[in-house]
């Protein structure tokens, strides 16, 4: 979701179980970008005989073992080609503002807001209608409109229950720096939804303090992986006490175990108070400004507000919908329960300094 992907697709380890759905994408052979890698999806069976010429590029930092799904239903359900180039969300965004008025891509799939708020600031979006934007919260959207966000995912503490007693969880993730963690705490540097961690950890909390949080966690000698799934398996095998991952791993390795939540060592701990340990990011997308008003890449953005997607997400990947009408996964603590930090997501636009400030701590 390469080597920053959001949603850090695990080398090695089984991917997200893909719905049942008519299968049909065709994806352009493009070069990575900014060291992110290109993941080409291939021309499904009877996708070269379409006749309809309505097409859409879109640029897709989720990856697609992910999102395939959810594109190939939309184009049986519209009759629209989507050719759509894969990538961590962080080179699509480095790749978009390179491209500016010359890039193809009509749409731009991201899986945190940090990413597309890189991009609305380079002026490259154009504004959304307020029919489209009224479906999701204010909080989950773009100030002025240029993106709106699709799923939200929370930021949390995973935990082997044998290793980790209840007693011993952290208030506040500043304490994962402390000796008691040393070398038990895994995080996955490279992956945009740390990175986006760290961006609202410098909004809160301030560059200075953040710094510090880094060096912390290398000199505690934070375990190191790619992603935050490797990160789950580790903890759940006892490989490590705990990670800093998304809330939603949990439950997609209970899916591919093939057993429950609750059977698994690993858990979830949502710091509590409004702790930044604790963020809630959303994945988004916004329509790049050369597209306009094409009601193809309109009609794209209605399909992932609109029930079959904000379904899929919530039954197949475990993240919250964020349009009404839609429950999220059983077992998930409702996201309006969630004390989450107040951080307005449209602060965390900042990522490449961020991306340097992880360089510069060693951590990658």
């Amino acid at each position: 979701m390469n080597t920053a992907q959001s949603r850090g697709r695990r080398k090695g380890v089984a991917r997200r179980s893909k719905a049942t759905v008519a299968s049909g994408l065709l994806a352009l052979s493009l070069a990575a970008c900014g060291g992110g890698e290109s993941t080409e999806g291939q021309p499904a069976a009877g996708i070269g005989q379409q006749t309809s010429d309505r097409k859409i590029t879109v640029y897709s930092g989720r990856s697609e073992s992910l999102v395939k799904p959810v594109l190939d239903s939309f184009r049986k359900a519209s009759g629209i080609t989507v050719e759509v180039r894969y990538g961590d969300t962080a080179a699509m965004a480095a790749q978009l503002q390179e491209e500016g008025d010359r890039s193809p891509a009509d749409v731009f799939l991201a899986q945190d807001a940090g990413a597309l708020g890189a991009v609305a600031k380079r002026d490259l979006f154009t504004a959304l209608p307020d029919e489209v934007l009224d479906k999701v919260p204010d909080t989950y959207r773009a100030k002025d409109g240029e993106w709106v966000g699709v799923t939200g995912r929370v930021r949390t503490m995973v935990y082997n229950t044998d290793q980790v007693p209840a007693a011993d969880l952290p208030n506040s993730v500043f304490e994962v720096t402390d000796p008691q963690w040393k070398g038990k705490i895994g995080i996955a540097p490279t992956n945009g939804s740390f990175q986006a961690f760290i961006t609202a950890m410098r909004v809160q909390q301030g560059d200075q303090k953040t710094k510090d949080f880094l060096a912390g966690l290398k000199a505690n000698d934070a375990q190191i992986r790619e992603g935050n799934a490797p990160i789950v398996a580790d903890v759940n095998a006892g490989r490590i006490a705990a990670g800093l991952v998304n809330h939603y791993y949990v439950y997609e390795l209970a899916k591919e175990e093939g057993t429950t939540v609750d059977a698994l060592k690993a858990k979830n701990h949502f710091f509590p108070g409004g702790n930044i340990g604790s963020l809630v990011n959303v994945s988004g997308v916004g329509v790049v400004k050369k597209a306009g008003d094409d009601p193809d890449a309109r009609a794209f953005v209605d399909y992932l507000l609109g029930t079959e997607a904000q379904t899929y997400f919530a039954a197949e990947t475990y993240e919250y919908p964020l349009v009404a009408g839609v429950d999220s996964a059983p077992g998930l603590p409702k996201l309006s329960s969630l004390n989450a930090p107040d951080i307005d997501l449209n602060d965390l636009d900042d990522l490449k300094t961020t991306v340097e400030m992880i360089k510069s701590s060693g951590l990658a």
